[in-house]
């Protein structure tokens, strides 16, 4: 008797080593030059080297995937930090990251990997305005593409000692452009619009809230309600509340954590070796690769922080964005409801 496909894999095909020493050494540079020297710069950096360790260069996509990531990514923090100060432009731009992570998921998974990277950026960028010296966006946007660009020389070096080209041939964009419609034909258009609604409102609030409140490590409310955004969530209320309190406890576990250790030393000798493992085993499933984008995100925003005596405004911020992730997810729910009675009433009279 033939045994049934597992539905859930959590990771596709053999561990990938090579990425996640590339993730490891991309990372590791800059973490420790910044834990010795303490310039925010290297923050920065290394936040561009994990990101665009994301993409795995032995595929026939991976380096452009890279470079995409490198480039955009960068592009999304310098927004970020730029619209930090000014709420109609924050609001304007994580609304339209919103429409465009709701765009992407459309597509695919892979694609809705590659947009959540961005809002992560963008969320990271707006948040880390007034935690460091620096204060031009377009210093943030080089030093993130400096860190991308480290790990695009060790993909390079990887490619060469497996004997691959330098740049993998591209398949034709005509044929790239066929296989997303066919994704994006799959999804029904009304519950792709809710969905849309969802992102493009949830996110704009969560701008709106941090720059009203003017708080301190708004990332931590954007991402937890990020980690909430996914297609069809909020079709089912009881799914939505789930994932909202699976981001709770996540944000919860994250600041015990590091108010337990409270040092910069010890979270970067813990984080490595998260990330190697975690690039290693990258997860295939798009609700786990986006917890672990955003768990290692976090972490790399706060492993040099001196202010883990302090969690309070950690946890309200968290708890923040579980309020505003409820409101969208009743809003949301609701109105679908409302749509299904409506579409109810019509049918009848048509018949």
């Amino acid at each position: 008797m033939k045994k049934p496909s597992p539905s859930f894999i959590w990771h596709a095909g053999p561990a990938a080593w090579g990425s996640a020493l590339i993730a490891g050494f991309g990372c590791a540079l800059p973490l420790l030059l910044g834990l010795f020297s303490g310039h925010p710069g290297f923050f920065w950096a290394s936040l561009g080297a994990f990101h665009a360790a994301q993409a795995n260069p032995m595929h026939r996509l991976g380096m452009l995937r890279m470079l995409m990531l490198c480039i955009l990514g960068a592009c999304s923090t310098g927004l970020g930090f730029w619209a930090g100060e000014h709420y109609q432009s924050s609001f304007i731009l994580f609304a339209a990251f919103g429409l465009l992570l709701a765009w992407l998921q459309r597509f695919g998974k892979e694609t809705g990997k590659f947009a959540v990277s961005l809002v992560i950026c963008l969320s990271l960028g707006q948040s880390q305005l007034g935690l460091s010296s620096l204060h031009n966006p377009n210093a943030v946007a080089v030093l993130f593409i400096l860190g991308g660009l480290w790990v695009m020389l060790l993909a390079f070096g990887l490619r060469g000692l497996h004997g691959l080209r330098m740049w993998p041939y591209m398949p034709r964009f005509i044929s790239i452009i066929k296989v997303l419609m066919r994704h994006s034909q799959s999804l029904p258009q009304t519950q792709w619009r809710l969905h849309a609604l969802s992102c493009t409102l949830a996110l704009g609030l969560c701008a709106l809230v941090v720059n009203l409140t003017n708080v301190d490590r708004g990332y931590w409310l954007t991402l937890t309600v990020l980690a909430t955004l996914q297609v069809g969530f909020y079709s089912s209320l009881q799914r939505a509340l789930l994932a909202i309190l699976g981001s709770l406890s996540v944000a919860v576990l994250l600041i015990l954590l590091g108010h337990s250790l409270q040092s910069p030393t010890l979270m970067v000798s813990l984080l490595l070796p998260l990330i190697i493992l975690s690039r290693a085993w990258q997860a295939n499933h798009y609700g786990l690769f986006m917890l672990q984008s955003i768990l290692c995100s976090v972490l790399l925003a706060e492993c040099l922080a001196l202010d883990w005596h302090v969690p309070e405004v950690r946890l309200l911020n968290s708890l923040t964005g579980v309020a505003v992730a409820l409101a969208v997810a009743l809003l949301i729910h609701g109105l679908q409801r409302w749509l299904q009675h409506r579409l109810s009433r019509q049918l009848p009279s048509t018949e």
